[in-house]
């Protein structure tokens, strides 16, 4: 072999030499990488199971108080709807309580302006016959002086 020969085959030698320590160096820091991701993953399942118990605790109060409420928003509700019934049982009671009373009055209020109205009715019946049986003076006649 020639010496260009020769130096391009040590030249392909420490080539193929400098790839081989890249791929064992990628080899390695992809092993380092894979241990760096388990330990992140365990220290993030390790954190974050709590936190989910958290929320999930968090989450099942919150479904129980939100039920309560209801509970209550239902409760307040009949008691309100119970309320406005007797008060309208009462202001009815009360109600029929002061018609009453006051009917009677009205129709006692009514009679005596009856009584009243057939009383002038007599009085004025009884102008008419008195107006009647006078003589008739015609209104000239009464103006006429001479």
């Amino acid at each position: 072999m020639t010496e260009t020969g020769e130096l391009f085959l040590g030249i392909i030698a420490f080539a193929v030499l400098v790839m081989a320590l890249i791929q064992v160096g990628a080899i390695f820091a992809g092993i380092r990488l894979a241990r760096r991701v388990e330990q992140l993953a365990t220290q993030l399942d390790q954190e974050i199971k709590p936190l989910i118990a958290n929320l999930t605790t968090l989450s099942s109060e919150a479904a129980r108080a939100a039920a309560l409420a209801a509970k209550q928003a239902e409760r307040l509700d009949r008691v309100f709807g119970e309320m406005v019934q007797r008060v309208d049982e009462t202001l009815a009671a009360a109600q029929a309580f002061v018609n009453g009373p006051a009917r009677q009055g009205m129709a006692i209020v009514a009679g005596a302006r009856a009584v009243f109205d057939a009383f002038r009715g007599l009085r004025e019946a009884s102008r008419r016959r008195t107006t009647a049986s006078r003589p008739v003076v015609d209104e000239e006649e009464s103006l006429f002086i001479g």
